[in-house]
């Protein structure tokens, strides 16, 4: 049995970031920028006002004053009078000439003019342009993931096309005849089909795109034609369930006739019989290969430890290399014996301490335990963990 550390590298082995494409900043929610993004002027592009009062010299403060200009936001303002002052709304530029805004709260306008209280300092309630950002600087690094901010920001600057990467494309196979597809009725023996919803969210997640997600029936013929089919279409193809020694697991021996298994089974509980590899295309190239575990909880932990790297690695997203480790208290007792234990845990702060509280029920088929679940407990084997000792916790949400 392999270390994860181990899998990880053949994993990635070779794995190289997949070419970009431009696509409009309306669609680019989600995706990884391809290139790092420069300003392309300087913002704001000129001083304007934080706030609605009134554009004024500091030296004119605690005087009448009387109002020359009317400044909205979007207007051009005429160059301020001497010995006047000017109403402005935020967002307005500030007039050549004037250097403070007084709030329009603390003014009072008569037909005299405004009542400019003072002493008022030079660049009160001013924004200075460029205060943002300058025109040439690094808005964006290449690998940034685009969130709703980095969209907007984009905008910003007038962009309304980047480059991003391409998402990788993913066929998700899922084997079992005992599987169903939700919202069909059971028959004896049958259960419904958690895996390939579940895995499809991550994928997504993660950055991918599914490009295809079907039902395997357990038999070699059906898994070869299967996996042949989805290598042509697909960057990666990952399986759940049919990797393990049974006399219905089929996954290993269909790869082995269509590619390589570079790497079997894992030092890891739960997850041990994942399976790494490479699949032969027609066109005398290779689709990575992904095989998890057919229970579920193997499945959710699997993906998050090597489909998240994988898909890091594609879109060249440094973020994704490894899940963020945590050192916590563990809330919980428990004991390994040859494979370390990757336990599903709540995090809470207990007098400004994180604590590590363990799931009940830790065994692989219980999906219940990973809906709650803020991170994975790295219990290495051969431990023995009692409440209060340190522990390590990889990260799952933010």
């Amino acid at each position: 049995m392999h270390d994860p550390a181990t899998a990880l590298t053949a994993l990635l082995d070779g794995v190289m970031a997949l070419e970009s494409e431009s696509v409009a900043l309306t669609q680019a929610h989600g995706r990884t920028l391809a290139d790092t993004v420069t300003a392309l002027m300087d913002t704001p592009p000129a001083d304007n006002s934080a706030m609605d009062g009134y554009a004024i010299r500091a030296a004119d403060a605690g005087r009448t004053l009387p109002v020359s200009q009317r400044i909205p936001a979007g207007h051009a303002p005429a160059p301020l009078a001497p010995g006047t002052c000017a109403r402005i709304f935020t967002g307005a530029v500030i007039p050549e000439g004037a250097d403070s805004v007084v709030r329009q709260e603390v003014v009072e306008e008569s037909a005299e003019g405004a009542a400019i209280p003072g002493p008022v300092t030079a660049g009160n309630s001013v924004r200075r342009r460029g205060r943002e950002m300058q025109r040439g600087a690094t808005l964006l690094e290449a690998g940034t993931r685009l969130n709703a901010a980095a969209v907007g920001f984009l905008a910003s600057q007038g962009y309304d096309r980047v480059a991003v990467r391409r998402r990788p494309r993913v066929s998700l196979l899922v084997t079992g005849d005992e599987l169903v597809e939700p919202g069909r009725p059971l028959s004896p023996g049958q259960i419904y089909n958690s895996n390939a919803p579940m895995l499809a969210a991550l994928l997504s997640e993660f950055g991918a795109e599914v490009v295809a997600s079907r039902h395997v029936a357990d038999s070699l013929d059906a898994t070869v034609a299967a996996l042949a089919d989805a290598a042509e279409g697909s960057d990666v193809v990952v399986t759940s369930g049919g990797v393990s020694i049974g006399e219905e697991d089929h996954v290993r021996n269909a790869l082995q006739q269509l590619g390589t298994l570079d790497l079997w089974r894992l030092s890891i509980k739960p997850g041990k019989p994942l399976a790494l590899g490479r699949i032969k295309r027609g066109n005398g190239g290779e689709t990575r290969f992904v095989g998890l575990a057919g229970n579920p909880v193997s499945s959710y932990v699997g993906a998050w430890l090597f489909l998240r790297p994988l898909m890091g690695a594609l879109l060249a997203r440094p973020d994704q290399a490894a899940l963020p480790a945590l050192r916590a208290r563990a809330g919980f007792e428990t004991s390994t014996e040859r494979r370390a234990n990757y336990m599903r845990v709540s995090l809470t702060i207990e007098d400004d301490q994180l604590v590590a509280h363990a799931f009940a029920d830790q065994d692989s088929s219980v999906l219940h335990s990973c809906v709650q679940a803020d991170g994975l407990a790295v219990i290495p084997a051969w431990h023995e963990i009692a409440p209060g000792d340190m522990i390590d916790v990889l990260r799952l949400q933010p």
